[in-house]
């Protein structure tokens, strides 16, 4: 596949990723306090789907192992949002395979040696971006926490600062990585990171383990 076609395939991701932070951060204005919309974890699930196929043909590890866990906490709150049993049977279980897939495919399709040791990805570089996505991903394993305790889908206080580091090192990864859709998503996340932590701080409620 061209280069251009898979920009393409990213760049719809990144796109998609960015819509659903503009939908939550609309509601949370509109509401004064930092909402859960579903429509955040629709555009999650198909921006996330759309990602692990830009990172297979790039052959980025990083990008594919950095979607796996989040990309199922997706699905767990589309549960708790009582949409997932709506799904027909067969979409739901591409949506379960696919991340599985996608990492099979990146194994056994592929020297995995060659991705791990990408000539046009140093070690460095890879343990930094693997320790972004680590971190990008733990926010979402806090939220998937926060959630189930709290028995419906909620953003905490600390998803926000989580958020917000891992994007940061997600950032400086893509600048040396020259990887300009890596850097567009991120970008934009940032400044709705930064006004979900104002909002919550104003609310001055259960920064932590609240909403």
């Amino acid at each position: 596949m061209e280069f251009n076609k898979i920009l393409l395939i990213g760049l719809l991701a990144q796109l998609l990723f960015s819509a659903r932070l503009l939908i939550q951060w609309y509601e949370s204005e509109k509401n004064k306090k930092v909402e859960s919309p579903v429509m955040f974890w629709i555009l999650s699930i198909i921006a996330s789907s759309l990602l692990i196929i830009y990172g297979v043909l790039r052959k980025d590890i990083v990008i594919v192992g950095g979607q796996i866990i989040s990309y199922y906490i997706y699905i767990r709150n589309l549960q708790l949002n009582n949409l997932w049993e709506k799904l027909p049977d067969l979409l739901r279980h591409i949506l379960l395979i696919l991340p599985m897939l996608g990492f099979g495919y990146l194994f056994f399709f592929h020297n995995i040696n060659a991705i791990i040791h990408n000539d046009e990805i140093s070690r460095n570089l890879l343990v930094w971006g693997g320790a972004g996505q680590t971190i990008f991903t733990l926010r979402f394993i806090y939220q998937w926490y926060a959630s189930e305790k709290a028995k419906e889908s909620i953003f905490p206080f600390s998803f926000w600062i989580i958020s917000l580091t891992g994007s940061l090192m997600i950032i400086i990864y893509g600048i040396f990585r020259k990887d300009v859709i890596i850097i567009m998503g991120q970008m934009f996340g940032v400044f709705i990171y930064i006004r979900n932590v104002m909002i919550h701080m104003s609310n001055h409620k259960n920064l932590f383990f609240g909403k």
